[in-house]
């Protein structure tokens, strides 16, 4: 027994524990068929170099070296590194290690495979004929009677079946739909009482999907034997076991023991390399007990659900990515506008599209800060992944935590079932976090992980998920200042920094209002149906010459709300019902922003006036208070600039 004090890579066999590797930081670890590595594998399966253990960043890992059949991790492929904690079991070709921080870490050994008092296992396969049909044997010699020349299962039969029920698969819209038809199928097709399918979760939880018993009066799922569960996902074989019902985990169970099954099933649903889950069949009778031809059958039927899974999962990714695709049309295109701010944006995405980058979008609210994460999104490799927004401030600080990464049941009050958070949600895209400098200290700090590549738990659990998520923040607020007051992170500033695009407000590029007023006008007429042409001369000036405090956000409601009230095919003046706000937002008087006149201060507060009496009507109260001084002041200056309604 090693005297190191950990931690260790322990053989896992079908009979207990083998050989004891010890690991040693600084030691580069691995595993393959050529003599060069230290961990050397006469196996067939394995690459020349295949895995490698090693410790990096405070934690040791694992990950796959390109090779040909793959490396699982807790019955996964494993994509890219894991971090290895205490338990954790990968398997290289055929041959299984645990990795535990002390030999006193080890689980307790199952039972063995065969045991005069337990369950028997009598076969185990991994592929089918059914897959390479071959002629049946003739009937072996001294058969004299019609159940010797005859074998019970037909191949011919059979493959009828397996025929009618790939038609039926194939019409299924939805996995509980081909679980049901399989289970039918099996049933049909064996002596089994008991059928079940359940389905793969999180590591290596299985949940029942459907259920199907051959007596419609009886009810209720039997569970099959963990050790068999456990022995297929390990082996990726299917078992036939007899003797059940002197299984020790089985006899505990008085709903078993009250069945008296004496063999069962159980067949990996597998899919390039991918366990789905599991098929469960029991057999009660013990003159038509389950055969191996059952399980010859059963393998090929497990093997068609897993093809018939992905295919579905396939055709909705599919739906999904059209349904994408149709956003990425009207996304790209809301991103409207000619002047050389946006011609700098659409350069700066194209360009960081295709990296990994975190990017920070700032600018004013309503400029269009989403447009740009969404475009980053939709021209990346991500494109087929979701994209998920969140915005910050619109959540309050003790449900954001759980809004990101997601919360177990009865994690607080209100918690009723199993959440999965956004970050999860995202898994493969992007995620879009609104309004960053809303976000507290506290979860600032997980969000800071996350980014650096380390797993997160979900509140009130204990489970490390991974994701692999491009994150793109936004912001309104000056982090900077934020940041010298203490209320956000300088090391997550940095960390979000690593593309910053600048969104331009509406009045800074003025050239583009009219190319977006089209854009809205053509849109809100193509919803409702209105019979708008366009826009007069006169309203286009009036929405030129207008500061747009809102940004395009305030644009499109403006013609959203002209389309709606309008009544002319034309929108004229009248129809631009504009905001207040316009006299709070720094304009040119002159109306021309791209050149100088010498006017003198006399003349702009003038015609400053004017303006502000003609926008309210000549509601001198009303002009007052946006102009900020007193009824009588403006009485006054009303008088000394010679000011008359027109």
């Amino acid at each position: 027994m090693p005297n190191g004090s950990g931690p260790f890579l322990v053989q896992r066999r079908e009979d207990g524990y083998g050989d004891v590797f010890p690991l040693e930081e600084g030691q580069r670890v691995t595993l393959g068929r050529a003599n060069t590595n230290l961990i050397v594998l006469k196996d067939e399966l394995c690459s020349r170099e295949h895995a490698e253990v090693y410790f990096a960043e405070d934690r040791w890992q694992v990950c796959d070296l390109k090779s040909l059949n793959g490396t699982f991790i807790n019955g996964n492929s494993l994509k890219g590194d894991w971090e290895l904690t205490s338990g954790d079991e990968f398997q290289v070709g055929r041959t299984r290690y645990l990795f535990v921080n002390q030999l006193e870490d080890l689980p307790d050994l199952p039972p063995p495979a065969e045991d005069s008092e337990g369950i028997s296992i009598k076969k185990r396969l991994g592929q089918t004929r059914f897959l390479t049909p071959v002629p049946e044997e003739p009937p072996p010699e001294g058969a004299t009677c019609a159940g010797d020349l005859k074998p019970r299962h037909s191949l011919s039969r059979d493959l009828s079946l397996l025929y009618r029920l790939a038609l039926d698969m194939g019409a299924a819209p939805t996995y509980e739909d081909l679980v049901r038809l399989v289970l039918d199928a099996l049933v049909e097709a064996t002596p089994a009482e008991v059928g079940a399918v359940l389905t793969m979760k999180e590591g290596r939880n299985l949940s029942l999907t459907a259920q199907r018993h051959r007596d419609p009066k009886v009810t209720g799922y039997l569970p099959v034997s963990e050790f068999v569960s456990n022995e297929v996902l390990a082996s990726r074989e299917a078992i036939l076991a007899e003797d059940v019902a002197r299984d020790r985990y089985l006899r505990s169970r008085d709903s078993l023991h009250g069945l008296k099954a004496t063999s069962l099933i159980c067949a990996p649903v597998i899919h390039e390399k991918k366990v789905y889950g599991l098929i469960h069949l029991y057999c009660s009778d013990i003159h038509h007990a389950l055969s191996v031809e059952d399980l010859e059958f059963t393998v090929a039927v497990a093997k068609q659900l897993g093809m018939a899974n992905k295919l579905l999962q396939k055709q909705e990714s599919l739906a999904n990515a059209n349904q994408s695709l149709r956003a990425q049309l009207k996304v790209e295109s809301e991103l409207v506008g000619e002047s050389s701010a946006i011609a700098d944006i659409l350069e700066q995405v194209r360009r960081v599209a295709d990296t990994h980058a975190t990017v920070l979008v700032r600018g004013e609210s309503g400029s269009g800060k989403e447009l740009v994460a969404r475009a980053i999104h939709y021209t990346s490799p991500r494109r087929e992944g979701p994209f998920i927004c969140l915005n910050c401030a619109a959540i309050t600080e003790s449900l954001l935590e759980s809004e990101l990464f997601g919360h177990e049941k009865g994690a607080f009050t209100g918690a009723t079932e199993k959440k999965i958070g956004k970050f999860e949600a995202a898994n493969q895209g992007t995620i879009f976090l609104d309004e960053i400098g809303e976000m507290s200290v506290g979860t600032q700090a997980k969000l800071l992980r996350v980014l650096e590549g380390h797993p997160f738990e979900r509140v009130g659990g204990g489970t490390l998920i991974r994701v692999d998520v491009r994150v793109v923040a936004a912001t309104n607020q000056p982090l900077e200042k934020a940041i010298h007051e203490g209320r956000f992170r300088k090391d997550l500033f940095y960390r979000l920094q690593v593309v910053e695009i600048q969104v331009p407000s509406l009045r800074d590029r003025k050239g583009d209002v009219t190319l977006l007023a089209d854009f809205f006008l053509k849109r809100f007429v193509r919803e409702t149906g209105r019979k708008i042409r366009g826009f007069s001369e006169a309203a286009q000036r009036k929405m030129s010459e207008y500061a747009w405090p809102g940004n395009v956000r305030e644009l499109r409601n403006v013609v959203e709300r002209a389309v709606a009230l309008g009544q002319g095919p034309v929108l004229d003046v009248k129809d631009i019902w504009l905001s207040s706000l316009e006299a709070e937002v720094a304009q040119t008087p002159t109306g021309d922003g791209d050149s100088y006149k010498p006017v003198s201060m006399e003349e702009v507060e003038k015609q400053h006036i004017a303006r502000t009496l003609a926008h309210t009507d000549w509601n001198k109260s009303q002009a007052a208070g946006i102009l900020r001084i007193e009824r009588s002041t403006l009485d006054r200056k009303i008088k000394g600039y010679g000011i008359v309604k027109e």
